[in-house]
């Protein structure tokens, strides 16, 4: 028997969306140049960190696609993702006289190039945003003025097509009175164009995209069960969980072949679709979750998702429906009789495919007696509010779900 037609139709809805332009293909960043001056822009920083930057199946293809539009490079990005960072690349993005920036590698180092296009548009002391970040958490995202962003990512976590940015700061490493950890968020921060390169995937180690990949992998889950999903969010977040489950997982057996990567390439571009827009994101309990394990504690974002997810998933089954249905025939699991058995079983294989650590206790996490208190920080996340509707979970069940995972 056929479900009612409206089982699944759409409440009404506004899609404002104004993505990147997306470049995909074998050595894209060929025509580095091409989107450029399509933008108007000609003199261009490079932002990356410092392996990315040394090394040369990956900087030389970002020069020569470049060609004479390269101002030069700003090697210096860490994974903390420090407003120092940036401050330090303003600088040298004023004395190259640069009108862009092209971001080559990681989330982090996208986050930085974020942050450093809200300091080239702000033109206030470094003191002064300091000072506002400390006190609120955030920076001012000025209407006017962003150098715009190229973005060729080199990871799998799937930051590319976003608005926002995460930003720390210690008195260490910048003009800050105390640590602050947060982040800044406007239409403005939209890379102008993402070039997605199987390529340039191919050159980064297999271990660093094993461990990014659940990052992204977990955006086209979270896409299909939010409370904000969109019909077009559907689409294009289905269509790409699909190519990277199967790419993922022939990554995990080993291949190392052009078609996985560019099914990499392709899925994590899908799967980011409309996921970040200025009045909401798609991002829901899963990385609630993994907020919650990594901003107190030194567990890696991929590691935290890959060890989470499957008991997030059952403990939001078992309350709600989730879409699970739809989930399944996503991920390869549409005639299973238990659709949501189904979905936490092939996620659990990616990340097992993968090599990730499945346990708590396995990575530098919180002990249990600490389950508590990132109950307490999961619960207060902002990505909570995008939960399906009717699913509340109390503190005591976010601390079982931990305890799952334990």
């Amino acid at each position: 028997m056929t479900a009612p037609l409206d089982a699944d139709l759409a409440e009404p809805f506004r899609f404002d969306y104004a993505p990147a332009a997306l470049r995909y293909g074998p050595n894209c960043v060929a025509e580095l140049e091409t989107e450029l001056a399509a933008i108007d822009c000609r003199r261009a920083l490079v932002v990356c960190g410092q392996t990315v930057g040394e090394t040369e199946a990956v900087m030389g293809p970002i020069r020569a696609g470049l060609d004479d539009r390269l101002a030069g490079m700003f090697a210096e990005t860490t994974a903390e993702k420090r407003l120092g960072t940036a401050v330090s690349g303003l600088a040298r993005f004023e004395a190259l006289e640069a009108d862009s920036i092209v971001s080559v590698g990681c989330g982090s180092s996208l986050d930085v190039a974020k942050v450093l296009s809200v300091l080239v548009a702000s033109d206030r002391d470094p003191e002064d945003v300091g000072s506002e970040f400390v006190e609120t958490g955030t920076i001012t995202v000025p209407e006017s003025g962003l150098p715009p962003i190229v973005a060729v990512p080199t990871t799998l976590a799937g930051a590319d097509l976003s608005m926002v940015a995460g930003v720390t700061a210690s008195p260490g490493s910048c003009p800050v009175e105390k640590s602050q950890s947060g982040g800044i968020s406007g239409p403005g921060l939209m890379p102008a164009a993402v070039c997605y390169d199987p390529e340039l995937l191919a050159t980064t180690p297999r271990s660093v995209l094993a461990a990014s990949a659940m990052n992204g992998f977990d955006k086209g889950v979270e896409t299909l069960y939010a409370r904000t999903a969109t019909p077009i969010t559907d689409a294009t977040a289905m269509r790409g969980l699909s190519v990277l489950t199967e790419g993922l997982l022939a990554f995990g057996d080993g291949r190392g072949d052009g078609a996985v990567y560019q099914s990499l390439a392709q899925g994590v571009a899908l799967v980011q679709y409309g996921l970040s827009r200025p009045d909401t994101t798609t991002l829901s309990l899963i990385h609630a979750f993994g907020h919650g394990l990594t901003r107190t504690y030194p567990v890696q974002q991929g590691a935290a998702h890959a060890i989470v997810a499957p008991h997030a998933l059952r403990f939001l089954f078992d309350r709600v429906d989730g879409r699970r249905e739809l989930l399944a025939e996503a991920l390869g699991g549409g005639e299973a009789d238990d659709p949501a058995a189904a979905v936490v079983e092939r996620v659990s294989a990616v990340a097992t495919a993968l090599g990730l650590p499945t346990r708590l206790r396995d990575v530098d996490g919180p002990s249990r007696a600490a389950f508590p208190e990132v109950a307490e920080v999961v619960l207060a996340d902002s990505f909570m509010a995008n939960t399906p509707a009717g699913f509340e979970p109390t503190r005591e069940e976010i601390e079982g779900v931990l305890d799952a995972a334990w």
